[in-house]
């Protein structure tokens, strides 16, 4: 109940222009997000990185609603790139479509994402492409596809173990040797498109997560690169310890390297296992949001664990 609440909050205008002016609501935003500039990001990071850490810099914002916005949010991810090479940081960038105008026009976003993934070869930098909900899952992977096919092969996506397609979009991006980020999903889905319950969603996660390894296997194993910038062909995206501790042994029953996978968690959540993790030797980036637009993000971080509502409800009685 409480997850279909906060999912539905996250696609309300009038709650994201009310309640995110609020200084309580900006207080218990900063659990799960960096700040509103891309400054504050770049300070996240560096804590990050002296941590052995690697990070993802993402700016919030999604379903551009005009061309000229969806310009301006290409040209504010570009700011990403270069402070990330500026700054030296251990870091790639994430990008959402829907933000650079995939729900527009085609024509525009492929335009947007060309200036953008230009701009990170010429840093030498890698770029995710962030997956959406189910309506613009096709529409992305061909995104995608058009980018590899283009010469940008720092370029990678997301794959959301929910979904009943996914086992298939993973044999489909093999064939790419694409870079992939293994998530478990984090929209509300219907069950014509998705699995609905937990122990189903972590079957396919697990299944989806050996199918990854195998490819690594088949491609020879390439490791996340020395700067931090590139990673490997499968990053493992999950805060759930069992998840992982499946990836983990079946890692050491193929004998894969440590180098050659990824786990990847988001900023605010199980810093302990993040950490845990780095110190074992394995590569771990923490997914580093910000910007104004924090709203949806921060509504869907309270679906995924209801738990964390207590952080915005106890920030209501520190004003």
């Amino acid at each position: 109940m409480l997850r279909k609440l906060f999912i539905a909050l996250s696609k309300l205008k009038w709650a994201q222009r009310l309640i995110s002016k609020l200084g309580f609501a900006r207080r218990a935003s900063r659990r799960f997000i960096a700040g509103e500039t891309v400054s504050d990001a770049v300070s996240a990071i560096r804590q990050l990185n002296a941590a052995g850490i690697q990070a993802s810099i993402d700016f919030l914002g999604e379903n551009a609603q005009n061309a000229e916005d969806a310009a301006a949010a290409a040209g504010q991810l570009i700011q990403c790139l270069e402070s990330i090479r500026e700054n030296q940081l251990r870091a790639n960038l994430s990008i959402k479509l829907s933000q650079i105008g995939l729900a527009l026009d085609v024509e525009i976003c492929r335009e947007n994402l060309s200036k953008i993934l230009a701009r990170a070869a010429e840093l030498n930098l890698f770029v995710r492409i962030d997956m959406e909900d189910s309506s613009m899952t096709e529409k992305t992977l061909s995104m995608l596809e058009w980018a590899l096919s283009s010469g940008f092969d720092k370029t990678g996506i997301v794959i959301q173990a929910y979904l009943y397609r996914s086992e298939e979009d993973i044999q489909r991006l093999a064939l790419l040797h694409a870079r992939v980020r293994l998530c478990k999903g984090a929209y509300s889905e219907p069950p014509t498109v998705a699995f609905a319950a937990k122990a189903d969603v972590d079957e396919n996660y697990d299944r989806l997560a050996g199918d990854l390894l195998e490819i690594a296997r088949d491609a020879g194993y390439p490791e996340a690169t020395q700067d931090g910038v590139v990673p490997p062909i499968p990053a493992i995206a999950t805060h759930d310890p069992a998840r992982i501790e499946a990836v983990v042994q079946l890692m050491r029953l193929m004998q894969i390297p440590a180098q050659a996978v990824e786990f990847q968690m988001l900023y605010g959540i199980r810093r302990d296992l993040q950490q845990s993790l780095a110190k074992e030797g394995y590569p771990v980036r923490v997914y580093v949001p910000f910007g104004s637009q924090w709203w949806p993000y921060y509504m869907r971080r309270l679906a995924e664990r209801p738990a964390n509502a207590w952080f915005f409800i106890s920030s209501i009685f520190k004003r």
